[in-house]
This record gives C-alpha cells, sequence and structure tokens, in this order.
C-alpha cells in the first residue's frame, strides 16, 4: 500500500482484549468492518476468538480449528510488498475469511517494521 490513505483499520479481538499481546497486528477492510463486528453474532464468539487468536499468533500455519486453503491463480496472489498469498479460512460452516499476513510491514506512518496481518474480505453467507 502506498499513500496516507489506507482503508484497513484495527480489528479489535471479539469477546475481550487477549491475554497476551498478538505477534500480528490484525487489520480488516473498512468495507468489512461491520461484519467484522458482527462476527461474534454470526458464528458464535468461540469461533470468532479461535480465528483472531490463530491470525494474530500464527497466520501462516494450519489453524488447529477449521481449515484455511492457500488461493491459487490471480486470487491468490499477494496485495503487498512482502504478504503471503491470500489464505481463504473456512469459519464454522458458516462462511470464509480471505487474508494474507505480512511479517514485516513497513507501511505505518513511521514506517517501522511490523508483523501483520490484513482481512481482505468476509463473506458469512452459505456457500
Amino acid at each position: 500500500m502506498t499513500g496516507a490513505y489506507s482503508p484497513y483499520q484495527p480489528a479489535a479481538r471479539p469477546g475481550s482484549k487477549p491475554p497476551d499481546k498478538p505477534a500480528y497486528r490484525v487489520l480488516v477492510h473498512r468495507r468489512f468492518a461491520d461484519l467484522w463486528e458482527q462476527l461474534p453474532d454470526r458464528v458464535g464468539l468461540e469461533s470468532a476468538i479461535q480465528f483472531y487468536d490463530h491470525v494474530a499468533n500464527t497466520p501462516g500455519e494450519p489453524p488447529k480449528v477449521n481449515s484455511s486453503t492457500i488461493l491459487r491463480g490471480k486470487a491468490g496472489k499477494p496485495k503487498f510488498e512482502g504478504a503471503s498469498r491470500t489464505i481463504h479460512y473456512e469459519i464454522s460452516g458458516a462462511g470464509r475469511i480471505d487474508y494474507q499476513y505480512v511479517n514485516n510491514y513497513t507501511g505505518g506512518e513511521h514506517g517501522d517494521a511490523h508483523p501483520v496481518v490484513f482481512i481482505l474480505t468476509i463473506d458469512l453467507s452459505s456457500h
């Protein structure tokens, strides 16, 4: 991402603050901010917390609960410099969340490198 404007905003952990500081900062695209807020009501608080804890700590590993797939082709291409391919996470049979992670993202206001997860899309419709 370049420029002063970023469509991504911080995504709070559903329910409560995490017991330990997460390894990754989680950001959600503003188009999906409302769905992020609805996540606990739509998929259950436990599933929402499991997803958040997974992406905030181990986004590049297979999840301990639910399943994920690395997308192929154009849909999976990294959107940010140094980013992973898009990971498609199946959440509680109710939908999916697509995300990418960057281990050393420097697009912040001060340019300091830090790990970030970008939530690209949230689809909670049945598929």
